[in-house]
């Protein structure tokens, strides 16, 4: 069974291999030298970081990004922390608020984050101030949701959609009414395809009218993939927990 695990494997990085070799060899000649992206196989895993050093890189600029407290940090981890007294959520949802601010909107500017909740810190003040009668199992997580989950707060849903901008519904959509049971400080909004990728049948992953085009967090030149390209690549690039 190892032994064919180990040929499995074998294969699938063959394969990638291969594809990538002939991608590079077909797309190089055609870009000038000045715009030829780097091309770098590695075997990527769930531990791997988003790794500035190498991963931002477009037409040749590396765009350095610090290191961050909360990588690939888990909930139990965070809510560790929260009851050992070295984070509260208020710190927590600081940092990862910091955090979207310094590579989602500067620095390489994934645009993933359509919005910010307003009110983020205001729920992570009421949970510290709670914690001592009732710990839920989300308590402080910070979370962001899709452009099409409906919250009724101050933050609108557009699913990216000019034609909605301004749109606040009257109550939480299922989705976002047990996040808020469990605990959870909803973070912000993430840039949808717009209409959830059936905007049109030749749609751009990772665009909508009002949020504009989302990155791709490990290769910023290259497709965020599906309707949901906003969420992943927050989540790739930790600025959420999840």
């Amino acid at each position: 069974m190892a032994e064919k695990s180990e040929l499995v494997r074998g294969r699938r990085t063959f394969l990638r291999t291969g594809i990538i070799g002939v991608v590079a060899a077909t797309i190089a000649p055609k870009l000038s030298p000045s715009v030829r992206p780097h091309i770098e196989v590695t075997s990527l895993n769930k531990d791997e970081h988003l790794d500035a050093e190498r991963a931002n890189t477009i037409g040749g600029a590396a765009s350095p990004v610090a290191s961050f407290e909360f990588d690939e940090i888990t909930f139990g981890e965070l809510q560790d922390g929260m009851r050992s007294g070295k984070y509260t959520a208020r710190s927590i949802t600081e940092k990862y608020l910091a955090r979207i601010e310094e590579i989602d909107k500067r620095g390489p500017g994934i645009n993933s984050v359509i919005e910010v909740n307003p009110d983020a810190l205001a729920i992570a003040d009421a949970l510290d101030k709670n914690e001592s009668k009732v710990r839920h199992p989300l308590h402080g997580i910070p979370i962001l949701i899709k452009d099409n989950i409906d919250t009724a707060d101050r933050m609108m849903t557009t699913a990216g959609s000019l034609a909605l901008v301004g749109a606040k519904p009257l109550k939480d959509s299922f989705v976002a009414r047990r996040l808020r049971a469990a605990g959870a400080v909803i973070l912000g909004k993430t840039n949808p395809s717009e209409w959830a990728n059936i905007r049109s049948s030749h749609s751009t992953s990772g665009w909508s009218g009002r949020g504009g085009l989302t990155k791709n967090p490990y290769a910023l030149d290259r497709n965020p993939c599906g309707s949901s390209s906003g969420s992943g690549a927050a989540a790739s690039a930790n600025l959420c927990a999840a």
